[in-house]
């Protein structure tokens, strides 16, 4: 399978356009206009495979797929003092880490809209126990 093939897309409407756009998000300000989706999303395939063939040809490195990228579920993230102390009360309140918290919180923002819950119900949910908050 081509790595094109395997690479992220994603289709939205643009008012100011009038027409659909498509993205890859492995390939940065690659982009597609059509009138709809299905339209936009062959576009924006087509336009990722020629982008690949063009860096193959040139010998420029083709982005791996984010889809096939390991990740080790750990990162850093700064935030100003106050936002950590509130972080660690809500937590605290919540009797649960402010790890599973920070996690629970992504996690929603990541989901559409319409599929997230209130993170405040996060602890009778989860049915968690608090395994001390770490700052």
């Amino acid at each position: 399978m081509e790595p094109w093939e395997q690479f992220s897309y994603r289709v939205f409407w643009s008012a100011e356009d009038g027409e659909y756009v498509g993205v890859c998000a492995e390939l940065p300000g690659l982009s597609w206009l059509a009138k709809t989706p299905e339209a936009t999303l062959r576009g924006v395939r087509g336009a990722a495979r020629d982008a690949v063939e063009i860096l193959q040809q040139d010998g420029d490195r083709v982005p791996e797929p984010i889809a096939t990228r390991s990740y080790s579920g750990v990162f850093k993230v700064r935030v100003p003092p106050e936002v950590h102390r509130g972080l660690v009360q809500e937590a605290s309140e919540q009797g649960v880490s402010l790890n599973r918290l920070v996690t629970v919180k992504l996690a929603a923002g990541a989901r559409p809209r319409a599929a997230r819950k209130p993170a405040r119900r996060l602890a009778a949910e989860k049915g968690s126990r608090a395994h001390g908050v770490r700052s």
